[in-house]
């Protein structure tokens, strides 16, 4: 049985509503502005907004200033979550930081000597933080973009919970957090129990004693079912397809192969799957020693959900307390609906980074740039493609030269905590 869902908001998610950024650029620019964030009742204007900054919009905003831009001058940054850390600060505390698989530097500053029994949402946290404040990328928090619809003189209208900007090119690096997918079942409303998605897990200890049903194949099902069986009554552990577990190392030829299936989606026009999704799972030990002992034993889909349970078509029944969905989340871009980029398939069709339907528009960690190496290729590719799309349309702009490279040594062993 296949199953359809709708995204809705996790309770972690800041509403924001900010006074607008208080540290800004002294300097002004007499064809763009007076100053950046300076009235909710004005229009600031901007050659690029940047909106989000996760790992995407943080590697978008370096290579924005490595070609020339400077922050809160020629581009802004927008982003809604409280503190640096983009959807890692979210990470729930027993996912450490040694847990994480294929965390990627961001562009320019390394990440060393980091403890592996700390939270993975401090480690991530801090050194988002340190970036931001070694290159000065000045990113304006918490603010809640709320549309991007078309402005005047072929710039694009931001409205945001800080005031409007209209910016000539638009990089948008929202990712998937705020947007998690809840299935529909037949039967749903009637359990008795707790049901929840595991963008709010907070950790085992909620589900001590209790009988818990654990639906998805991702990564973050199978580590948090591993976490739960040692103190639930019962596990079950159910899929819509057979996972896939991958055995030995995944190299550059296997990474490209991953990426290409993702892209094929996307130039067909039609949402995308997670890099992750079409990579498998990595045979860690904790997985190995989980399918020994049969809690990663997993189950087909359910047919539909009972006020006790769930139950499969042949009848089978299994009586829950808890029913956990780790079933991923969907593309963050509501906000750009009024510019009408999707086609009749549901996704957007880009080349590269750049969307087909408007070339002002990039973005950057959708698609089969979701993962964190992806997201760093993307954000470089977008700030050279957006200072082509520019630099043609003015010629004469001038921009300031690209920065030299901080001083400072990489950020090694343990930054001080972000929460």
């Amino acid at each position: 049985m296949n199953y359809t869902g709708v995204a809705t908001l996790p309770t972690s998610t800041p509403s924001a509503a900010l006074a607008p950024h208080a540290d800004t650029d002294p300097d002004t620019d007499p064809e763009t502005n007076t100053g950046i964030g300076t009235g909710i009742g004005k229009i600031d204007k901007v050659d690029i907004a940047v909106i989000g900054a996760g790992q995407a919009g943080l590697a978008a905003a370096f290579h924005l200033q490595r070609v020339g831009y400077r922050p809160d001058r020629d581009f802004v940054v927008l982003d809604h979550s409280p503190r640096p850390g983009g959807a890692w600060q979210f990470r729930w505390p027993s996912l450490t930081y040694g847990k994480v698989h294929g965390m990627h530097a961001l562009p320019g500053m390394e990440l060393i000597g980091a403890d592996p029994g700390r939270p993975s949402s401090e480690v991530i946290g801090a050194y988002f933080e340190s970036y931001e404040q070694t290159f000065g990328l000045r990113v304006h928090r918490p603010v809640s973009v709320l549309a991007v619809r078309e402005g005047e003189d072929g710039r694009l209208l931001v409205e945001s919970s800080e005031g409007r900007y209209a910016t000539r090119a638009l990089i948008n690096a929202t990712g998937t957090w705020d947007r998690p997918f809840w299935p529909r079942f037949p039967g749903q409303e009637t359990f008795g129990g707790r049901q929840l998605h595991s963008s709010q897990y907070e950790g085992p200890e909620q589900f001590r004693g209790a009988r818990v049903v654990v639906v998805g194949g991702g990564t973050s099902a199978v580590q948090q079912l591993l976490e739960i069986a040692p103190v639930a009554a019962a596990t079950t552990w159910v899929t819509r397809r057979p996972p896939v577990f991958r055995e030995g190392p995944f190299g550059e030829e296997e990474g490209r192969a991953a990426v290409a299936l993702v892209e094929e989606r996307v130039r067909q026009g039609l949402p995308p799957r997670s890099v992750v999704s079409v990579t498998g799972l990595p045979m860690t030990e904790a997985i190995r020693r989980g399918r020994e002992s049969g809690v990663l034993e997993r189950l087909p889909l359910f047919e539909r959900i009972t006020p006790t349970g769930v139950v499969w078509t042949d009848g089978q029944r299994v009586e829950a307390d808890v029913i956990l969905y780790a079933t991923g989340f969907r593309a963050a871009i509501d906000h750009l609906a009024p510019l009408k980029l999707r086609e009749p398939g549901g996704g957007i069709r880009m080349a590269g980074t750049r969307t087909l339907r408007d070339p002002r528009v990039h973005l950057v960690g959708y698609g089969p740039s979701a993962s964190t190496i992806g997201a760093n290729r993307a954000g470089r590719a977008a700030a050279r493609d957006i200072r082509q799309l520019l630099a043609s349309a003015r010629p004469n702009r001038a921009l300031s030269p690209p920065p030299q490279p901080p001083p400072s040594p990489p950020l090694t062993t343990t930054p001080s905590p972000s929460r």
